[in-house]
């Protein structure tokens, strides 16, 4: 069986290295059951063909994610160069096709005087009637989209009533068979030039991808056409004037500069450069201090100017006014002396870069330099964020295996996981805290990201496991841990995030167990009412030890209180919730009268017969000590089972209330 398994393995290992279809896959595992392999080998099997399938769509997100990458370089060629607009804008509308994999991609070009939009370049469009439409302004979806400045898709253009049909805009479409279609701006500045479109003869949904990547392959195709523009305004120029030589001159100086940076940014970044070089080679070229930061506001690069706080002229982010202007244009703005530029992926926000050190008057050709810089890094920060979700996927996975219990008669290979914690960073030798955070469900993929951002900065693990977001990182602090994630994390959300801690495990052997003891302390917590705090066992005192001990706690509660809580089952009476009412109001008659709207004669003979019950002492300091602290425990245990699957404890309002 041994050998059957293994070359199971080497087959599957082999069908990776050749990049084989899919379909292929599943052969080695059928091998294994030809060849009698038992159930448990079989398993093994199907999980093998399971990781090796997660690996090549692992792959082929790379593989795609690269070409992507390549055709905005290549496209990025072609506009430093810029010999024949015409050919630069059909490789673009080519790549486009090809890129999303459409039927048809076109483009359509603005005209000012006759006020609408016009076919400029077609690829793949079979139609002489589509070949030659023109839309008006806010017709059909194209001309929303030129007059809108935004993106617009549709699943099925000819059943939606989102966009003004028109009979001859149904009609070219219809002619060239279109369903699905996706247009985006082609913007210079704020003004926007035309459309670039991908279209498919079927119902297609176009995700945020495709549109952010033709977002940025219509950027190039603007960036050419303004370019050109130029070009035929200097032309123009120089023929009308006679003595523009000097004109003539300095644009050329501009655009060899631009093609200049284009291809130092673009060796740059082929060459595995980062966000920081690029901001240093930005800098040095406009000759100013320059700082990036993510959407978040969290530091990626400083060039030329101290950290925030080092200095009096030191500047910690971009003023949030400016952001949202170099959002809303797509271009650089000032302010105070302080350039701003958002990195945008399509209508996504990454970051912003921020220039400093050349005041308010920056030469259109570097202010356009510096909205390049941001083009590259919003490339460089897209495909940061495809490996760092490729790592955090891996480091769930990982964490997924290390909490799981060994199977009944086996023991847990520790060992193995120890060296796949090592490649990514996690030392498992060391003492690890673990934290079970919880929120309102519809924002658990987002505590999710957060955590995984944290986990890497301490050099731990996280993900989902068990529906429930796991945080696991090394200290021998498992409580103020807890409370500073509850605090950062619900700060971020906008929510309240509770978080219930344990440990340290001084190994992986312990963290099945670990935690097992979180989730004991973050029930504890919803139950005692401290949703969006964040703690260990041990700060919560007597309880916390208790429930981390792992106490008989029914036996004490039965002890303490059974007497009462069988009365009021045989009876239908309330003397458990008449306790409990008493004592959170400060033993007093009147007020326990309110709470729970009866006559205080009412609770003065509730609580004498549970001095009938339990004795004469039940409310001498030591004997009100025991009851309250049973009175707790009961609360707390009675919320705990059972739990769902994927959500937080029972909240109050859903405890059962003795009669």
């Amino acid at each position: 069986m041994t050998s059957a398994r293994e070359s199971a393995v080497l087959e599957l290992l082999e069908l990776l290295r050749r990049g084989a279809p899919v379909e292929q896959f599943a052969r080695p595992a059928a091998n294994a059951r030809t060849a009698g392999v038992g159930p448990a080998e079989q398993a093994l099997m199907e999980e093998a063909t399971r990781v090796a399938l997660d690996i090549r769509r692992t792959l082929d997100q790379h593989r795609r994610r690269e070409a992507e990458l390549t055709a905005l370089f290549d496209t990025a060629g072609d506009l430093a160069a810029l010999r024949d607009l015409d050919a630069v804008l059909r490789a673009i509308v080519h790549r486009a096709r090809m890129l999303l994999g459409t039927d048809v991609a076109y483009m359509t070009l603005n005209d000012p005087v006759a006020g609408d939009t016009f076919m400029r370049v077609t690829d793949g469009s079979v139609s002489a009637t589509f070949q030659q439409l023109r839309l008006g302004m806010g017709e059909g979806l194209g001309g929303l989209v030129a007059q809108t400045a935004r993106p617009y898709a549709s699943s099925d253009y000819r059943t939606d009533d989102r966009f003004r049909h028109t009979d001859t805009i149904d009609n070219g479409v219809r002619e060239e068979g279109l369903r699905g279609i996706l247009g985006v701006p082609l913007r210079v500045g704020t003004r926007v030039i035309g459309v670039l479109y991908a279209a498919d003869r079927a119902v297609r949904d176009f995700a945020p991808d495709a549109v952010a990547l033709l977002s940025s392959l219509a950027d190039h195709a603007a960036v050419a056409i303004d370019g050109a523009r130029l070009l035929e305004e200097t032309r123009t120029a120089l023929v009308e004037l006679g003595v523009a030589t000097e004109t003539a001159r300095a644009q050329s100086e501009a655009m060899r500069l631009a093609a200049d940076t284009h291809d130092r940014l673009t060796r740059l970044v082929l060459r595995g450069g980062d966000v920081a070089d690029v901001a240093r080679e930005v800098a040095a070229l406009l000759g100013g201090s320059l700082v990036v930061h993510d959407a978040d506001g969290a530091e990626l690069a400083r060039v030329g100017t101290k950290p925030a706080g080092a200095s009096a002229g030191a500047w910690a982010g971009p003023p949030a006014h400016a952001l949202a202007a170099s959002r809303s244009g797509g271009r650089a703005v000032a302010v105070d002396g302080i350039w701003v530029c958002a990195v945008l992926a399509g209508p996504e926000l990454l970051g912003s870069i921020t220039l400093g050190g050349r005041g308010d008057d920056l030469p259109d050709t570097e202010r356009r330099l510096f909205e390049r810089a941001g083009l590259v890094t919003a490339l460089l920060l897209l495909l940061r964020r495809s490996i760092a979700h490729a790592e955090d996927r891996v480091r769930g996975e990982l964490l997924g295996d290390l909490l799981a219990p060994a199977a009944p008669g086996l023991v847990r290979d520790t060992g193995s996981r120890t060296i796949r914690a090592r490649k990514l960073g996690v030392d498992l030798t060391r003492p690890h805290a673990l934290v079970v955070l919880h929120c309102d469900a519809a924002l658990r993929s987002r505590l999710a990201a957060e955590a995984a951002r944290h986990a890497r900065a301490r050099d731990g693990l996280a993900g989902l496991h068990e529906g429930r977001v796991i945080l696991l990182a090394p200290t021998d602090s498992p409580g103020p841990l807890a409370r500073s994630l509850a605090a950062e994390l619900g700060q971020v959300l906008g929510t309240p995030v509770t978080a219930g801690s344990a440990g340290p495990a001084a190994g992986p052997e312990g963290l099945p167990g670990v935690y097992a003891e979180a989730l004991r302390c973050l029930e504890a917590l919803h139950a005692l009412g401290h949703t969006g705090d964040g703690a260990g066992l041990p700060d919560l005192g007597f309880l916390g030890v208790l429930l981390g001990d792992g106490a008989d706690l029914g036996a004490y509660v039965d002890r303490v209180l059974g007497p009462v809580i069988a009365y009021d089952t045989q009876r239908g009476t309330e003397l458990v919730r008449t306790l409990e009412a008493y004592f959170a109001h400060g033993s007093s008659l009147a007020r326990t009268k309110d709470a729970l709207h009866v006559h205080v004669n009412t609770v003065v003979q509730r609580l004498d017969r549970v001095r009938q019950i339990l004795g004469e002492d039940w409310n001498t300091p030591a004997g009100a000590l025991e009851i309250q602290l049973a009175l707790r425990i009961r609360r707390v245990a009675v919320a705990r089972p059972p739990r769902p699957a994927a959500g937080p404890p029972a909240s109050d309002s859903s405890y059962p209330t003795s009669r």
